[in-house]
C-alpha cells in the first residue's frame, strides 16, 4: 500500500506568501516532471513529517484537487538553517514504465551479539541507491545483525536485494560493524 497525500495547487507567491503558508501547517513544494512543466503545490506539514520520521522513501502518490493522483518520489528537502524545520520539499514524478533510480532504507534487524559481549556497532550506510520500475522498488531492505560478533562487519553486497531491483551502491561499502571499544 503506498502513501497518498492530499495536495493542493499553489501559485508563485513572495517569501511572507510562503512563510504564511508555513504558518497554517502547509509545507509548500513542487512537483518536478521531465515532459511536463513543474506544478507548485503544498501539503500538510504533520502528515509529511509523520512519514518522513519512519523512514519514508519510495514511490508515494499525490491526490491533486480535481484530478488524478500523481506517483512521485521524494526528490530533496529543504530545512532552515538555524531551527531545522522543514520548508520546502521537491518531488519528481515518475512513470508506471520507465525505471527510476532512488535510495532505499536498510533496517537493521536484532542486536549484534558482539555488543552483548562489549562491543560497539558502528552504523556507516542507512540508504543505498537502487534502479528498478516504480511498482518493484521496496520501501526499506532488511537485514539481520544479531549474529555479529566483535571484528565483523557487513557490507552492502551481503544484502538480499529483490529481483527486479538492480544495486547501484558499492558492493564494498560498509553497512554496519562491530568494534572493540576505546579507552
Amino acid at each position: 500500500m503506498r502513501t497518498c497525500f492530499e495536495a493542493e495547487l499553489r501559485q508563485p507567491t513572495n517569501r511572507s506568501g510562503l512563510k504564511s503558508l508555513r504558518r497554517e501547517g502547509r509545507l509548500p513544494g513542487v512537483i518536478l516532471s521531465a515532459n511536463a512543466e513543474s506544478t507548485m503545490i503544498h501539503v500538510a506539514l504533520k502528515e509529511f513529517q509523520r512519514w518522513t520520521r519512519n523512514g519514508g522513501t519510495g514511490v508515494l502518490e499525490l491526490q491533486l484537487e480535481g484530478s488524478e493522483t500523481v506517483p512521485v518520489l521524494l526528490e530533496a528537502i529543504q530545512r532552515d538553517p538555524v531551527t531545522r524545520d522543514l520548508i520546502h520539499a521537491d518531488f519528481l514524478r515518475v512513470n508506471h514504465k520507465e525505471i527510476v533510480r532512488t535510495w532505499v532504507m536498510v533496517e537493521y534487524v536484532g542486536t549484534p551479539s558482539g555488543t552483548k559481549k562489549g562491543g560497539v556497532l558502528q552504523t556507516q550506510v542507512t540508504m543505498i541507491e537502487v534502479e528498478a520500475l516504480p511498482a518493484d522498488l521496496p520501501a526499506s531492505i532488511a537485514i539481520d545483525i544479531s549474529h555479529l560478533e566483535i571484528g565483523e562487519s557487513l557490507q552492502v553486497k551481503d544484502l538480499q536485494i529483490p529481483n527486479n531491483v538492480e544495486l547501484i551502491s558499492s558492493g564494498n561499502e560498509f553497512l554496519v560493524s562491530v568494534v572493540t571499544p576505546r579507552l
